[in-house]
């Protein structure tokens, strides 16, 4: 598909008066306050009759400024506006920004901290997915999904309360390693879910996989095959549903994702039902990912869970009250922050939505120049023209939900 041929219309385009000699069409608004578009999306809909002639996102209402406000906060403290932008995975964003970081400060991570940062970012992924499947499964009227999904995405909370002390917002991920020790009852508590889930990813199957109704409203429905994909950006589960198998942990690893064993599920008919199955496998793998980063952490013990580097990460307790110098190191971070050597640098990771990439520009001061995100959702969302055009004003509902769109990173 030439590029040339990749458009994603306007809203004023779609409201203009009829010319003369083209067909009268209806114009409604879906959104921005409506449960369907998940979250503060307004979609402007071209209608003839039942059949979508034309539709426009319309983006912006729930803009925070968060890029523009991390320039004004020292890189650590930075840190907790990345939880705000994807807010339905803080601990990817967390990760994607930190690596970021430490690709400029050129500092060690503690093998202990990496396993960690690979288990729980997996996790945010499959609690990610079950937020997915639950409100596209409701969104198509099958609402038992919903309640069940749910369940098992409160015990992936209940993990992050446990390093964290907070359930969403978790700012656990910091630039040198974790902000706290992993606690002694975290492994036995990711072992207890871990071993559960597989269970629940079958029931969920069971409801719907070979369900006649999920079928009728997702096989062939929202099409896009893979060279129009790869044309409009699409990254993630959203490109791999039609026959792209990328995946960052793959093409480009980090956190020692290459020596970890996963597979890249792939679909084939880039429809709403592919989408479905390569989510589902999606968290399969990362189960399976968990078991052997769970293992690790079992294998390796106690150990540091942040660098080394006084300059980066604050000295612990019990070195404060009888070194000076680390005193002095305390005090100054908590203060003014350490200083990141002048330059760029880019790092993309592979967000439960996509490529999610991540560019900081450093003055050689405490606080970041500039912070740009190159979000999934934002790039995903401008394909959903194509992929509406011509189907029915009811499966544009269900097309909204198999993207997976999460506004708060759409808009930042």
């Amino acid at each position: 598909m030439s590029t040339a041929t990749l458009h994603v219309p306007s809203p004023s385009e779609i409201t203009r008066p009829a010319m003369a000699g083209e067909k009268e069409t209806m114009v409604l608004n879906l959104g921005p306050n409506h449960p369907s578009t998940h979250g503060v999306l307004r979609l402007v809909v071209e209608l003839d009759g039942e059949t979508v002639v034309n539709v426009a996102p319309d983006i912006g209402f729930l803009h925070t400024g968060i890029e523009k406000n991390m320039e004004y906060k020292t890189y650590q403290k930075a840190l907790v506006m990345t939880d705000r932008t994807d807010y339905l995975a803080p601990l990817s964003n967390n990760l994607g920004y930190v690596l970021a970081v430490e690709k400029l400060l050129q500092c060690d991570i503690p093998l202990r901290a990496q396993t960690a940062r690979v288990l729980l970012t997996e996790l945010t992924r499959i609690g990610s997915h079950l937020v997915w499947l639950g409100t596209h499964a409701l969104d198509l009227a099958a609402m038992s999904v919903f309640l069940y999904a749910f369940r098992e995405r409160e015990q992936i909370l209940d993990i992050f309360e446990l390093v964290s002390g907070a359930r969403m917002m978790t700012s656990y991920f910091r630039i040198g390693g974790l902000a706290y020790d992993l606690t002694a009852d975290f492994l036995p508590t990711v072992r207890r879910f871990l071993e559960d889930i597989p269970a629940h990813i079958d029931e969920y199957e069971d409801l719907l996989t070979h369900n006649p109704l999920w079928l009728e409203r997702t096989v062939g429905v929202g099409v896009i095959d893979a060279d129009a994909a790869l044309a409009y950006g699409l990254s993630g589960a959203n490109l791999r549903a039609s026959g792209v198998s990328l995946d960052m942990r793959k093409l480009a690893p980090y956190c020692g994702y290459e020596t970890y064993d996963f597979e890249i599920p792939v679909g084939q008919s880039g429809d709403i039902y592919d989408r479905y199955l390569v989510r589902l496998e999606e968290m399969r793998q990362s189960v399976r990912i968990c078991w052997e980063a769970f293992k690790r952490l079992e294998q390796m013990g106690p150990g540091p869970y942040v660098t080394a580097d006084r300059k980066v990460a604050p000295p612990p307790k019990h070195e404060i009250t009888h070194s000076m110098e680390s005193l002095i190191h305390h005090f100054k971070l908590w203060t003014e922050g350490f200083k990141v050597p002048r330059g760029d640098a880019y790092l993309a990771i592979e967000s439960p939505r996509g490529i999610l990439g991540v560019y900081v520009v450093s003055d050689g001061g405490p606080k970041p120049y500039r912070v740009h995100f190159r979000a999934p959702s934002f790039i995903n969302l401008q394909s959903l023209p194509h992929m509406a055009k011509g189907g029915m004003m009811a499966d544009l509902v269900a097309l909204i939900a198999s993207m997976d769109p999460v506004l708060g990173e759409v808009d930042r």
